[in-house]
């Protein structure tokens, strides 16, 4: 399974999505947007919005903290 979450540090959806995944035992890897301008552009990229966070589960990309669309996105 692959995780990746673009987030800043100052985002509360981001602290509950990365509280979920550790509750979940799931591995994920967080880039910081805020202080990284090429990922910050490939998360454009990927999603079209500048908002965080901003979730690539397996490919699926999700805009926001929602459970029900990230244990879809796990479970797939």
């Amino acid at each position: 399974m692959s995780v990746i979450m673009y987030s800043t540090p100052t985002c509360t959806y981001c602290r509950l999505a990365k509280d979920y995944f550790r509750q979940h035992n799931i591995p994920f890897t967080e880039y910081n947007v805020a202080s990284d301008k090429r990922r910050a552009d490939e998360m454009t990229r990927k999603s079209g919005q500048m908002g965080v966070p901003v979730l690539d589960i397996n490919g699926r990309v999700l805009v926001g903290f929602n459970k029900d669309q990230i244990e879809r996105a796990i479970h797939r």
